[in-house]
């Protein structure tokens, strides 16, 4: 009963109010905070499952192959070369240089001459975790830091699967690979992973006109050259159009040329070549080639599991999708793009 009277009260003392011109207090409906506008982001043009190695679609996820292959004139043509993801240019003995092919979206059938590895390709590699890595020999003195290295060895040394003999080259340049065989060795070998580089089917904005760029060695020379209608650089080595088996020549989307400390590893080779160390972890001067312009970058890899970064000011110059070049060249070397 008291319950009921204090109701009673209640609503006839808001009666009451009601007529002496007061109002009860409005309620207000609760109305959520608008949510700020999602940032519009840069579209890159590169597919969700393409390789964060070169930008091709359907590249993500598959395994690493290095395979060593040999860059003399002899060489020529390559097998396979025009599948790799990056291509490395390094230089070995008597001011000659080797290349160091990565595969991972793109498999060919054959790959090759393949030749020996150098002390140089230890820190390389270990920016992409345990590859897979092929090649054919090396100095007797860097076989157990070769062993100890953090990659799979699937050499001709350890086995002759994958291998064979090419009858129609002469030795040493007529040893050669078949990559599914040989990553068919290597079931645990690391799938491609972010090595640093980024990937834009734009241009980034800077850069100035460069239809060519040349790096010479003592003994070698590795030449790119812009070609506008096809939008990709003919790849010229040793002063002459590389050659691909099957036809044609080799060509490159992005080039990237990478100065490096370059001193005298304590290896050599039988008849008194010196072989030459690459450092690769650090930091140091570069230039990005892409769409007929040039970019002057800075390079940065802090450890060996580190990527490598190329960046332009503060910002990471994005490369064009497909094939990757990357030349190291001793700091001491004048490269400018012309």
């Amino acid at each position: 009963m008291r319950h009921r009277v204090a109701a009673t009260l209640t609503v006839a003392g808001l009666l009451l109010a009601g007529c002496a011109g007061s109002e009860p207090p409005a309620v207000v409906p609760s109305v959520p905070a608008p949510s700020p506008s999602p940032t519009p982001t840069h579209d890159t043009g590169i597919a969700a499952d393409a390789s964060p190695l070169s930008g091709r679609p359907g590249g993500a996820g598959k395994p690493v192959l290095v395979v060593k292959i040999d860059n003399t004139t002899a060489a020529q043509p390559h097998a396979g070369l025009q599948d790799a993801d990056v291509v490395y240019v390094e230089e070995v003995e008597w001011g000659l240089t080797r290349l160091a092919a990565v595969f991972s979206s793109r498999l060919p059938k054959v790959v090759g001459p393949v030749r020996s590895a150098r002390i140089s390709d230890i820190d390389l590699l270990a920016q992409y975790g345990r590859p897979a890595f092929a090649f054919s020999g090396a100095q007797r003195k860097l076989t157990p830091l070769l062993l100890a290295a953090p990659f799979h060895d699937v050499s001709g040394d350890l086995s002759l699967r994958g291998y064979y003999r090419d009858p129609a080259r002469r030795a040493p340049v007529d040893f050669m690979g078949r990559p599914r065989e040989l990553l068919d060795r290597a079931p645990k070998a690391s799938a491609a992973k972010d090595i640093g580089f980024r990937f834009d089917v734009a241009a980034p904005p800077g850069g100035r006109p460069a239809k060519s760029v040349t790096a010479d060695y003592p003994a070698s020379q590795v030449r790119f050259v812009w070609d506008p209608a096809k939008r990709r650089y003919d790849v010229l080595l040793n002063k002459a159009p590389a050659r691909a088996a099957g036809g044609g020549t080799q060509h490159a989307t992005t080039v990237v040329v990478q100065h490096v400390t370059q001193r005298d590893s304590g290896y050599g080779d039988k008849y008194g070549g010196r072989t030459p160390k690459e450092e690769t972890i650090g930091a140091g001067t570069g230039w990005v080639l892409r769409d007929g312009r040039a970019y002057q970058v800075r390079w940065s890899r802090p450890t060996a599991k580190s990527g490598t970064t190329f960046t332009h000011g503060a910002t990471v110059v994005p490369f064009a999708p497909g094939q990757v070049w990357v030349v190291l060249v001793n700091k001491a070397t004048k490269v400018r793009p012309s």
